[in-house]
């Protein structure tokens, strides 16, 4: 139940009530004022604001008052927040309190998080989260505005809904142009297609393989989600509550291909983008397609890479390639482990799919090895899921209120800038909990890691993308000597065997490059060119100074989910929630260029590194 400001204070009340409903009435107060010093006053002197594009059209943090101040100098006449309001009571612990507060702006609405700590014997924010959930007059046709479906009534023109939909279909991207071009149809071009969709956004998602789901049906056999189901859902449409806890890739597979029926996504399988050039006066892309050989010519305004972090693999290039008499390829084009029983298999690299397709091997009766180049971040899964995950995204979260959406907006309250502080005691206590198993992997000679600074899994991969292993039985096989262990860089390849740096010769007849995959960037540039490609710079990664993840410190995920340097071009994708939260405020910031709302952005990024 909401509770509305301006309710008459009485001691009766809760004081962290009292307290929320006075920090933010007061707050509203003074943006209605346009006081922004007091404004920029009531937040800690260490404090951080992160904008999902409600105020800022991007998304962006601001630390500290003098960030508050400026922010609000740049945006506070344009969105004229206003109906600020607490959306439940609010709660403390440990000295701070949590509010989640609704509030519009001039045109839309929001929703929001905020900690209130004591400073100076003051209510003040130390972090705030502002996000924009829905355009005025653009809503989503979702509950009361649900559509009829059925057409009530005599009318000798009649279409039938299945009619409409076969016109629309024949008609996009012949007479019809999409105002979004989506390339990729994985998880997360799909969640973004069905966002335009419902948001009435004229958009097409095209992938290169013949059918939704692909993209997982076709990786090797024992590939399954390491995620647990919680932490997975699609929007609109949440799996089964009696869905596995880990989804295995063909089941994935179909429920992507369903889903894009169901929620009626237009997606054009066996196509795929060849060139694409923006023309800055007319505002548009000429994108050349190949739709199942045939050639075709799409003009849309804006054009969303959704790739995939894990779309582009990176193959190493190695001396011998040429020579080597067995069969090598990279992690994304291995078939399973069927045809190589009693096969000597080398498997370069030491993150997740190395070690899931390690473990299939060895059951399958395969002489295996993994080369381990640089040290690894391992943790078990279920330790993640009850000690990393279990609060936002279990059962046990949805039995305590905790819905996803709300996970969502929990985990999107923590400012990068102090997340490891939060993760760093929970990977001591998985530490704690699972001492045995990495004693028994560091005296197999494994080199383990839990981040620089010991933050663990969600920081590596929101830094670097890579680097970790999510264990669900294979890391056994390391410490049990059971799939042998090489270290150090690859030198070249013989005939019949990968020679290491130190002279050490792997004998093979098969060699998987476990060895990740290369920048979203990298997308850009073999279908824009490098010019476009340096001129948006570097995708993904926080600037946090660590490996693979260069400084200077930016505070966001690089030209994920916002506007980038080149205009009209997007970037989506990551995890499936991050495919699933961050669709939304793309699909938002889309549909209001779309409909020619002002989005004046705030606060964007400097390039620091092309790629």
């Amino acid at each position: 139940m909401t509770q509305t400001l301006g309710t008459p204070q009485t001691d009766s009340l809760p004081s962290p009530q009292r307290k929320a409903e006075n920090w933010l009435s007061g707050f509203a107060d003074a943006l209605a004022a346009r006081d922004i010093p007091r404004a920029a006053s009531m937040f800690a002197a260490t404090s951080y604001w992160r904008d999902l594009i409600a105020f800022t059209w991007n998304i962006t943090t601001t630390e500290n008052p003098d960030g508050v101040e400026r922010r609000l100098e740049a945006t506070l006449g344009d969105v004229d927040p206003t109906n600020f309001a607490l959306e439940e009571p609010p709660e403390e612990a440990d000295g701070v309190i949590t509010a989640w507060f609704t509030f519009e702006t001039a045109v839309g609405r929001g929703r929001g998080l905020t900690r209130l700590v004591e400073e100076d014997h003051e209510t003040k924010a130390w972090t705030f989260l502002t996000a924009l959930y829905e355009l005025k007059g653009h809503e989503e046709p979702r509950g009361t505005h649900r559509p009829m479906g059925a057409e009530h009534g005599i009318n000798p023109e009649r279409k039938t809904w299945a009619e409409k939909r076969a016109q629309e279909e024949a008609e996009l991207g012949t007479t019809v142009q999409p105002y979004v071009l989506v390339i990729g149809g994985g998880q997360g071009g799909i969640a973004l297609g069905a966002r335009l969709r419902q948001l009435d956004v004229p958009a097409l998602v095209i992938d290169n393989h013949p059918r939704p789901g692909d993209q997982w049906r076709g990786r090797y056999k024992s590939l399954c989600l390491h995620d647990p189901v919680w932490y997975d859902h699609l929007p609109y449409l949440k799996f089964p509550d009696n869905w596995p806890v880990f989804a295995p890739k063909d089941k994935i597979a179909d429920w992507l291909e369903a889903y894009v029926k169901i929620m009626e996504v237009p997606y054009w399988g066996s196509t795929r983008a060849t060139s694409a050039t923006y023309d800055s006066t007319a505002k548009e892309w000429t994108v050349e397609i190949d739709r199942d050989g045939e050639r075709m010519t799409l003009h849309p305004k804006q054009v969303v890479l959704a790739t995939g972090m894990s779309g582009k693999p990176n193959v190493p290039e190695l001396p011998g390639q040429d020579i080597f008499r067995g069969e090598q390829h990279h992690s994304s084009q291995h078939p399973g482990p069927d045809a190589y029983a009693g096969k000597r298999v080398v498997v370069i690299g030491s993150n997740n799919s190395a070690f899931d397709i390690c473990g299939a091997l060895w059951e399958h009766g395969a002489d295996v090895t993994m080369v381990q180049r640089s040290s690894t971040h391992i943790v078990k899964s279920e330790s993640l899921m009850e000690i990393g995950m279990g609060d936002l995204y279990s059962e046990r979260a949805l039995a305590a209120g905790v819905t996803t959406e709300k996970a969502d907006m929990i985990f999107a309250s923590l400012p990068y800038r102090i997340m490891h502080e939060f993760q760093i005691p929970l990977y001591e206590k998985m530490k704690e909990r699972d001492a045995e198993f990495y004693e028994r992997l560091e005296r197999a000679g494994f080199w383990l890691d839990f981040g620089e600074d010991e933050s663990g899994l969600f920081l590596k991969y929101l830094r670097r993308g890579s680097g970790y292993y999510i264990d669900v039985g294979a890391a056994d096989l390391v410490a049990n000597g059971d799939v042998k262990l090489a270290h150090g860089q690859v030198q070249r390849l013989t005939e019949d065997s990968v020679v290491l740096a130190d002279g050490t010769e792997l004998p093979a007849d098969l060699v998987v490059y476990a060895t990740g995959y290369g920048s979203m960037n990298g997308w850009a540039a073999d279908l824009m060119g490098q010019e476009i490609a340096d001129k948006v710079g570097k995708v993904w990664g926080l600037g946090s100074d660590t490996a693979k993840d260069p400084g200077p410190w930016e505070g966001e995920q690089r030209n994920m989910w916002k506007p980038t340097k080149q205009e009209g071009l997007w970037f989506h994708g990551g995890n499936l929630h991050q495919s699933r939260h961050y669709s939304l405020y793309l699909a938002l910031q889309l549909k209001a260029r779309h409909v020619g709302i002002p989005t004046p952005v705030h606060e964007p990024a400097e390039v620091h590194h092309t790629h």
